[in-house]
């Protein structure tokens, strides 16, 4: 039997060098995008579909009467009704430990992005001003060192490891917060809510959205900050109360944020991190610091190893 594969979002791993590692399982066919209402007639005859983010629900599921396995282009599983999935005995796999790299790399230029004002200076040389300057140097902003400082993590796992390692080449002092209450065997202290958002100097969120996470940061807890202290979530949407954000910037509540993810993927039109009155304190990626171009052909490997893995299990 040729098996028919489906990958319902191809653009969102875009132009990776090993997408055909796919074909040595049967016939696939890629779709750059699908909307809600081609889902049912994209899958219903598919043997194995890949999404990334799309939703599978329970009527897409059922009516596709062949669907052998589904695969997520992602850690995230939530896109996908496993419940329906289970029932039917059609196994859900996704993909973990693709994009720790990129993304403690990217948490960093973003970082460095505030901490060190480059879209200031780069504007300033190339605007000609410092063709006109009487000093050999630029003071107008302020930049700040990270050694010594205090970096904290929410969310220690691969990626907030990572995060960590470089924190500490900077010559950081690394302390993590847990929303589950869990403590790692980490060379790094702990610390409780209040005191953690209270004495540390960059806040890195790196956690996954749940009941213990949503909503973790709002206005009250951006108060009790540093006011020279950066804010970075490159963790998930929602953590972070964007309209109370807003205000805390507009208000100097903090001294800048940088956000990689936000409750709405795109961001609507909106959104009050749009219109902040100092556009300068805040820096923010479309959810892309995760998608290098490592990262995204890791991704491809780990998607065809599951489909390789189930298809041994069928042959046994």
């Amino acid at each position: 039997m040729t098996r028919k594969i489906v990958f319902l979002d191809v653009k969102t791993v875009g132009n990776v060098p090993n997408l055909d590692l796919l074909g040595q399982f049967g016939l696939p066919e890629y779709y750059q995008t699908t909307t809600p209402g081609e889902v049912n007639e994209r899958v219903k005859d598919a043997h194995i579909v890949i999404t990334n983010k799309v939703v599978l629900n329970k009527v897409a599921i059922e009516q596709a009467s062949q669907l052998e396995l589904i695969c997520v282009a992602a850690t995230g599983t939530n896109n996908v009704d496993k419940v329906t999935a289970a029932r039917l005995g059609i196994p859900v796999m996704n993909v973990a430990n693709y994009s720790s790299n990129g993304v403690a790399q990217g948490t960093f230029a973003l970082l460095l992005h505030l901490t060190n004002q480059v879209a200031y200076f780069d504007h300033y040389v190339k605007s000609g001003e410092y063709a006109k300057s009487d000093i050999f140097t630029n003071l107008d902003r302020t930049c700040r060192e990270l050694s010594g400082k205090r970096f904290g993590i929410i969310g220690l796992g691969s990626i907030g490891r990572k995060v960590a390692k470089l924190a500490l080449a900077f010559g950081a002092e690394v302390v993590y917060y847990s929303a589950s209450g869990q403590t790692y065997q980490d060379p790094y202290q702990r610390l409780e809510l209040d005191e953690f958002l209270g004495s540390c100097d960059v806040v890195s969120i790196h956690a996954p959205l749940n009941e213990q996470t949503a909503n973790l940061i709002t206005l009250d807890r951006l108060k009790r900050m540093k006011p020279s202290a950066i804010l970075i979530n490159a963790g998930r949407g929602g953590i972070v109360k964007e309209a109370d954000l807003a205000q805390a910037l507009d208000q100097d509540l903090i001294a800048g944020a940088a956000i990689d993810v936000f409750e709405k993927e795109p961001v609507s039109t909106d959104n009050p991190l749009l219109k902040v009155k100092q556009p300068g304190k805040l820096v923010m990626t479309p959810h892309s610091i995760w998608a290098s171009i490592e990262a995204r052909t890791l991704l491809i490997e780990k998607v065809a190893a599951n489909i390789q893995a189930f298809v041994n299990e069928k042959r046994t």
